[in-house]
């Protein structure tokens, strides 16, 4: 089954035990960017003079991104990309993990923490690594101990992860400062045309952006 970005990323933002991996800030931010990314590589957006232009309106037939679509055609004003990223972040995380449900991906458990705290846990059906997550994995890890040239998917799922500092997760078994270095070249690399380049970087830092003015907000709020 064909996944967009969001679908992947989550996928590998959360341990077989359906909690995820990284707190809600890295997670949302990551998603958001990752919508924003599917539609730049599906042709319908680009960024130009540091703001999002629409390229093509035309519907991409999958729900997710065509509403994040709508309302970047709704808006009259261009946008830089981390208002998107922000924008997108709030609601995608339930529809993503709606859909993984509904298409049997995985699964839905109700328990509480300490016999008090409700949490809802999303495991992998079956208790097995959806494929889809695997395949993600195994792209990924070639892009990273390879030297060749990466594809612009693996590429964009590379920079989503390394934004949000999942790395350290996805390739826990492998060195940290080699999988660091080959994530910078992945990103500085000649593996695209150039302006699937710019947007992927312009995106990734947008989320890295996002992920500190949501927790510099979210400390200031404590300290009021």
């Amino acid at each position: 089954m064909s996944m967009n970005l969001a679908e992947e990323f989550l996928l590998l933002a959360y341990d077989d035990d359906g909690t995820p991996l990284t707190d809600g800030t890295h997670l949302d931010n990551g998603l958001g960017g990752a919508v924003l990314l599917e539609l730049a590589l599906a042709g319908r957006v680009d960024i130009a003079d540091k703001k999002v232009i629409v390229l093509d309106g035309a519907a991409t037939g999958d729900a997710i991104l065509d509403g994040a679509l709508g309302k970047l055609r709704a808006e009259e004003r261009g946008r830089r990309p981390g208002h998107w990223v922000t924008k997108f972040s709030k609601d995608t995380r339930p529809r993503v993990l709606d859909r993984l449900v509904a298409d049997g991906v995985l699964t839905v458990e109700k328990d509480k923490v300490l016999w008090v705290f409700p949490r809802t846990r999303y495991p992998a059906a079956n208790g097995v690594e959806p494929v889809a997550e695997t395949e993600a994995r195994q792209r990924m890890q070639a892009a990273v101990t390879g030297s060749g040239a990466v594809d612009p998917r693996t590429a964009a799922l590379c920079a989503l992860v390394a934004a949000t500092g999942l790395d350290k997760k996805v390739f826990a078994d492998l060195d940290r400062k080699a999988v660091q270095a080959r994530l910078r070249e992945i990103g500085e690399g000649s593996w695209a045309a150039a302006a699937v380049k710019k947007t992927i970087e312009e995106i990734q830092a947008a989320v890295m952006v996002a992920i500190v003015a949501s927790t510099t907000a979210a400390t200031a709020g404590t300290t009021n």
